[in-house]
C-alpha cells in the first residue's frame, strides 16, 4: 500500500541500535518508491512540498496510533488529511477493456500536490474499504513500524516474525536466562 511505503520513509532501526533516518531527505528514495507505485516522479522537490509531505506523514501517523490505541478521533484530526484531497481534483471518464467498462479518475494536478493527494487516497480508502482496526504498529519498541494485519484472527503482533518476530524472542530468551542465573 503507497501510504504504508510512505510511513516507512520514517526509518527506525528494529535491532535497537537507535538509529533512525528521515527517507524523504534521501535521494533517490521518493523516486523509487514513486516507481514501485507506478507514479511520475515530478523531480526533486522544493522545500516547501517536502515539508507538505513530511506534514501529511505526520497526520496520518496521529490518526493510526490513535487507532492503534483505541482512542476515538476526532474530526480536527482529518483536517490535514481533507486539505491536501481537497488539491485533487479529478476528472472521471468511461473507459472499456475487454469487454468490461471502467471508471477512471484523471488527475488535474500533477507534480508533488498529485503525489500527496495520491498517498491520503491510498490511506482514506483503507479506513473506508478496509478495517481500521486491523492497523497495527509493530510490538518491537525499536522498530515502530505500521502495517496491516491480514491473518484471519488479528492476531499478528511483529511487522515481520522472521525479523522484528525472531529478535524479540531472543530477547525474551535472553532474559529469561539471566534472572535464571540470579
Amino acid at each position: 500500500m503507497l501510504w504504508d511505503d510512505f510511513l516507512k520513509s520514517d526509518y527506525h532501526d528494529w535491532k535497537g541500535s537507535g538509529y533512525s533516518e528521515d527517507r524523504l531527505d534521501k535521494p533517490g528514495w521518493l523516486e523509487q518508491l514513486l516507481t514501485f507505485h507506478n507514479l511520475p516522479y515530478p523531480g526533486a522537490p522544493s522545500e516547501s512540498e517536502m515539508d507538505n509531505l513530511k506534514q501529511l506523514r505526520s497526520e496520518i501517523l496521529r490518526i493510526v496510533q490513535k487507532l492503534t490505541s483505541h482512542l476515538s478521533t476526532e474530526p480536527s484530526d482529518f483536517e490535514g488529511i481533507n486539505r491536501t484531497l481537497s488539491d485533487g481534483p479529478v476528472i472521471l471518464r468511461i473507459t472499456e477493456t475487454e469487454s468490461k467498462y471502467q471508471l477512471e479518475s484523471l488527475p488535474i494536478q500533477s507534480g508533488w500536490s498529485r503525489i500527496r493527494v495520491e498517498i491520503a487516497t491510498s490511506f482514506v480508502r483503507l479506513l473506508t474499504e478496509g478495517d481500521p482496526a486491523r492497523l497495527r504498529i509493530c510490538e518491537n519498541p525499536d522498530c515502530m513500524t505500521v502495517y496491516y494485519d491480514e491473518t484471519r484472527n488479528c492476531s499478528k503482533r511483529f511487522c515481520d516474525n522472521k525479523v522484528c518476530g525472531n529478535l524479540m524472542k531472543v530477547r525474551r530468551f535472553r532474559a529469561r536466562q539471566k534472572s535464571d542465573k540470579t
